[in-house]
């Protein structure tokens, strides 16, 4: 995935060089950098990178990386020379990849189509953007993300959309940590749509008679919109003429239902359920109490695989949490044993959401 969007990277970053326009360049090599490197593939290949044997998998992990970096600084050399040069010269020496006594005597990098894997791409583009309309949402309603939720509905067009999101589920349902996929292929009867004008593309189409068409869009029916979005166009007839629109002239948006929060994007639509039961609650206090003891681990210099005793005060929230998930916490955080004691005197006083309780761990 990381690969199949460097190589479209690379094309972007040379016609906007070959343009002339540096700055195009500058934001297409940091927009892979920030949004797909390091907020997509670095991040979510973290597992991959400290768990296990160094085999196979891990293996692929560490060259794809090692790969986009080489690509990028070369690609970044002619606006950021020092660094590039930098960055390449502590890869090569590293691996002996390359010989060139610096990134500025490299080739510049060429996209190999060949290499290309076209429908990795569109379902990794299709979770990234079902990912942000479902942590839009959330930070909306201001729910954490390690508070797990039930369920996420999103309405497909076709098979082909059907099978894309399912190929990715696993993916997207741990990205925004949510328990249930529900993909719907009629969603007329839960999510209702509405549909406005976009008026920056109609203006300079229309001009006088944008009006007109402003009215005929506000009065498209069901079958119509599901017409537009599956073909993104739709030829009406308004005053006497016909008239083609595309999908760029209208934004359809589906209204929110009761316990449910719903947005759309790139001709996406999801619809998050918000609803919060006891187990949710819990796990969703279990998760915190893990991050609270990852980060306690962390700052006593434990090693990753450092195994521990956990010591706790009894909070009410807290022990059923803790009784109803427990051997997830364990396996977690790496604890061996949990105690529950009335009063630690060394421990580090913790507070989330409603729970307040010491923390006290001892390596095992």
């Amino acid at each position: 995935m990381a690969m199949g969007f460097t190589l479209l990277s690379i094309d972007a970053v040379d016609d906007a060089y070959s343009d002339y326009e540096p700055t195009r360049a500058t934001r297409a090599i940091s927009e892979f950098v920030q949004e797909i490197l390091s907020n997509w593939y670095v991040r979510l290949s973290r597992r991959r990178f400290w768990k296990g044997e160094y085999q196979e998998d891990k293996i692929s992990a560490y060259q794809t990386l090692f790969e986009c970096l080489l690509t990028i600084s070369k690609l970044m050399a002619p606006v950021a020379p020092f660094y590039a040069d930098r960055l390449y010269l502590d890869l090569c020496k590293a691996t002996g990849f390359e010989s060139d006594q610096s990134v500025h005597l490299a080739d510049f990098p060429t996209a190999d189509k060949a290499t290309r894997n076209v429908v990795m791409e569109e379902r990794m583009s299709k979770a990234r953007t079902i990912a942000s309309l479902a942590l839009s949402l959330r930070k909306k309603e201001q729910i954490k993300v390690r508070q797990p939720l039930q369920k996420i509905m999103i309405p497909v067009r076709n098979q082909e959309e059907r099978e894309a999101i399912l190929a990715v589920e696993e993916l997207i349902l741990s990205e925004i940590n949510v328990k249930e996929l529900e993909l719907l292929d009629d969603a007329s009867d839960i999510l209702v749509k509405e549909v406005k004008p976009n008026f920056k593309t109609l203006g300079p189409r229309f001009g006088k008679n944008m009006r007109f068409v402003a009215t005929a869009i506000q009065g498209l029916d069901e079958n119509q919109l599901k017409t537009l979005e599956a073909q993104e166009e739709i030829e009406l007839v308004i005053e006497g003429e016909k008239v083609m629109l595309s999908s760029a002239d209208v934004d359809i948006q589906s209204k929110d239902i009761e316990g449910w929060l719903v947005a759309n994007s790139n001709g996406i639509t999801v619809a998050l359920d918000i609803q919060l039961n006891e187990e949710l609650k819990e796990e969703g206090i279990a998760r915190e109490l893990i991050n609270r003891i990852q980060n306690l681990r962390k700052d006593a210099g434990f090693e990753v695989t450092d195994k521990i005793i956990l010591y706790l005060t009894p909070h009410n929230s807290l022990n059923a949490a803790l009784n109803n998930n427990l051997e997830y916490i364990k396996a977690e955080t790496l604890t061996l044993e949990i105690h529950i004691l009335d009063e630690i005197k060394e421990g580090v006083l913790i507070e989330f959401d409603d729970v307040i309780t010491s923390i006290l761990i001892k390596e095992h």
